[in-house]
C-alpha cells in the first residue's frame, strides 16, 4: 500500500510532501515562491527565462504532487493556464485538503498519467511543457522513450520548451539516453546540474531543457547569468558541452 504524508517543517507555513519514504514535493504556503529543494529552484529558474517576467504562458506539468511548480508559476506569471497530469488521485486529493491551492490559481489537475494526458492535449497547445514525474524514486522509462517525447514535440507551441528533471550519476546512461530522444524528438538541447554531479562525485538531477529556434539562446544566456549568483551552485551547459559530455546515447524506442 501506498503511504502518503504531508509533513510540518521547522519553517512555518512550509510543509514535505512525502511518498513511501520519499520526499516529493516542499510546500511554502505562506510564500509560494520560495523554492527549497535547489533542483526546483533550477527548474524556477528556467521558468522565469521562458518569457518577460511575469507575462502568463501556458505551462502543462508531467507529475504534481504537491503542486510546488504550479503554485510558483501562478505567483509569479499571474494568469497563466496551466494543466498538471498526477495520476494518484488519493495524494491530489491530500494536497488539496491540507495544501490547498489559492483561489483562480488557474491550475486544473487531471487524474492521468503523462501519456494518457499529453495525447488528449491539442497540438500547440504548450508554451512549456515539464517533466517531473516519479516512481519509486526513479523517472518512468516511458517518459524518456521517442514515442512519449514525440508527443511532447506535438504539444509544444512554437518556440516552446521541454524541461525534464532525470536523476543520474555518472557514466550518465538515462542522461545520454534522454539527450538522445530530446534532440531526435524537439532539437537543441541544454542542461544543467551541480558540479558535483557532473564531475561523477555523486548522483544529482540534470535538468533537460529542450527547444528550437532563437529563443533558446536567450535562455541559455538567461540561465548561465542565474547559475553564476546561485545561492546553489550549478553549472549550464550549452550544446556543444552537452554533446561533449552527454552525447553518444540512444534512442529509447520504448518501455524497459
Amino acid at each position: 500500500m501506498i503511504q502518503r504524508a504531508v509533513v510540518a517543517t521547522e519553517h512555518p507555513g512550509a510543509f514535505r510532501v512525502v511518498v513511501d519514504g520519499h520526499d516529493q514535493s516542499h510546500v511554502d504556503l505562506a510564500d509560494p515562491t520560495r523554492l527549497a529543494f535547489d533542483y526546483v529552484r533550477r527548474m524556477g529558474d528556467v521558468l522565469d527565462a521562458v518569457a518577460p517576467a511575469g507575462a502568463p504562458v501556458r505551462v502543462v506539468h508531467v507529475g504534481g504532487a504537491g503542486l510546488t511548480l504550479p503554485r510558483y508559476v501562478a505567483a509569479t506569471r499571474p494568469g497563466s493556464p496551466q494543466v498538471v497530469l498526477e495520476p494518484d488521485e488519493e495524494l491530489t486529493a491530500l494536497v488539496r485538503e491540507e495544501l490547498p491551492l489559492p483561489r483562480r490559481s488557474g491550475i486544473k489537475v487531471r487524474p492521468v498519467d503523462g501519456l494518457a494526458g499529453v495525447a488528449a492535449l491539442r497540438d500547440g497547445h504548450a508554451e512549456v511543457v515539464v517533466v517531473d514525474a516519479y516512481a519509486g524514486g526513479v523517472v518512468p522509462d516511458e517518459l524518456t522513450a521517442a514515442p512519449f517525447l514525440h508527443d511532447l514535440a506535438r504539444v509544444l507551441a512554437p518556440g516552446g520548451v521541454v524541461l525534464l528533471n532525470l536523476a543520474d550519476r555518472a557514466p550518465f546512461a538515462r542522461g545520454r539516453e534522454a539527450v538522445a530522444g530530446l534532440r531526435a524528438a524537439v532539437g537543441r538541447v541544454v542542461l544543467s546540474a551541480e558540479p558535483a554531479t557532473l564531475r561523477g562525485r555523486r548522483a544529482g538531477n540534470l535538468l533537460l531543457v529542450a527547444g528550437t529556434g532563437p529563443a533558446l539562446d536567450g535562455l541559455l544566456a538567461t540561465l548561465q547569468r542565474s547559475a553564476a549568483t546561485s545561492a546553489a551552485p550549478y553549472r549550464v551547459l550549452d550544446e556543444r558541452q552537452v554533446s561533449d559530455g552527454f552525447g553518444g546515447g540512444r534512442v529509447r524506442t520504448g518501455p524497459g
